[in-house]
């Protein structure tokens, strides 16, 4: 088993040409005392909308540490895979994110359930954790609930664990198990009794990702209450520091937050948990990176800046079915949204100043932001056009990622 360390960020590259300016902002961390491990992921839908594979995620990943000569380690995230789609990252990966969202309220057979129950009396009665300031009361029926909605997704991840290790052949590799594209937070007592079940299904897990209550859009803030959100995150970095315990979990499992680029507003939360709790991290940053693509781009003005209006027109016209598969992690008011006409009289400032995240910014517009971090659909139909821009606008493009990903979130969160 390879382990992951304890402060990692998932950095998504969809067109396979920034991995050296994301590299750029963990050896910034490094400088400066703190190991941020770089986790580049990409999904089997990515990899489709793109027409990439994952080896291509590999080979920029090798060429990026070579050329930069990073010595820590890092790895290559198959995201948010299943038994239907793992088969083609089994070469390239070895780190595994096992999505069995769509599993959870599938029961599993009553014996299983009834076995679970069984297998684990310390889950009856009174649950005093370290941590948490009252104690929770968990009776067979609660029991029963909880592993009614969730054991079939955990026998699930452990299915999909088991076809992983036997196809990578002793090649070792790290797993987390994704929960978080669902309807409800999970609660401490639930997230205890997912832990035990993983434990059952003996997967060395590393990360964990559940369901934080509030909104996690695509490219933009957190949307919730945050001092509620801080109380929940504390809650579970206490049932995880528990489960390894009482389970036998690896020492070094940490929460893993999805859509967690641009949440500006509970990083600090985020942070004083950790130093709380003395835990670990990963941050999944994903799209942020193309965004700052087209920042760069428009910054380059001239044709960079033509084409980054080109992007936004097409994205305006086809918006309904660019949102339409993310309509769970978007939120966007169209009426907000500045018609092409408006956006092709743009100076780079207007565009930058438009898409950049900065809430200080009069001129940032939160929706024309969502509507283009679901529109790199748009880029990959461009084809080499697109990349032979990325080619042209390195400079600029690559100061962006690199500023972006180091000031905005490796530094709010593991450096202040």
């Amino acid at each position: 088993m390879l382990t992951l360390e304890k402060f990692s960020v998932g950095v998504g590259d969809r067109f396979a040409h920034q991995a050296k300016a994301q590299l750029q902002a963990c050896m910034m961390a490094a400088a400066r005392g703190v190991t941020v491990i770089p986790v580049w992921n990409k999904s089997h839908r990515e990899h489709g909308i793109v027409g990439s594979e994952p080896a291509s995620v590999r080979a920029a990943a090798d060429r990026a540490v070579r050329q930069s000569g990073w010595t820590q380690p890092y790895h290559v995230d198959a995201d948010h895979i299943n038994l239907a789609t793992v088969e083609r990252f089994i070469d390239s990966s070895d780190f595994y994110t096992l999505d069995v969202a769509a599993a959870i309220g599938q029961p599993a057979e009553l014996d299983c359930r009834d076995a679970f129950i069984e297998r684990h009396p310390e889950l009856r009665g009174t649950v005093s954790i370290p941590g948490i300031g009252q104690p929770f009361t968990l009776d067979r029926d609660a029991i029963a609930q909880i592993v009614r909605k969730y054991l079939a997704a955990v026998q699930q991840a452990g299915a999909i664990y088991r076809h992983v290790d036997q196809r990578r052949g002793g090649r070792g590799f790290i797993t987390e198990v994704s929960m978080d594209e669902t309807d409800a937070p999970q609660s401490p007592p639930e997230l205890l009794v997912i832990l035990a079940a993983i434990s059952d299904q003996k997967i060395p897990i590393q990360t964990i990702a559940p369901k934080f209550t509030g909104r996690f859009n695509k490219g933009v803030d957190y949307v919730g209450d945050v001092v509620q959100f801080e109380k929940e995150f504390c809650a579970d970095l206490a049932v995880i520091a528990f489960a390894i315990r009482q389970y036998g979990l690896p020492a070094n499992l940490k929460l893993s937050v999805h859509s967690g680029s641009d949440k500006f507003s509970i990083y600090a939360p985020i942070r004083r948990a950790l130093q709380k709790f003395d835990a670990g991290l990963h941050l999944k940053t994903a799209g942020t990176t193309w965004l700052e693509e087209l920042i760069g781009l428009a910054e380059a003005g001239g044709p960079g800046l033509d084409l980054a209006k080109q992007v936004y027109a097409k994205a305006f016209e086809n918006r309904d079915a660019l949102c339409k598969p993310y309509a769970t992690v978007i939120d966007i008011d169209y009426a907000k949204l500045p018609g092409p006409a408006v956006v092709n009289a743009w100076s780079s400032e207007q565009y930058t100043s438009a898409l950049r995240h900065d809430r200080k910014n009069s001129g940032f517009n939160r929706d024309l932001r969502q509507l283009l971090h679901v529109g790199f659909k748009v880029a990959a139909q461009m084809g080499g056009k697109y990349l032979t821009m990325l080619d042209t606008c390195e400079a600029s493009i690559s100061r962006n990622v690199t500023e972006n990903l180091f000031e905005r979130h490796i530094k709010p969160l593991f450096l202040a």
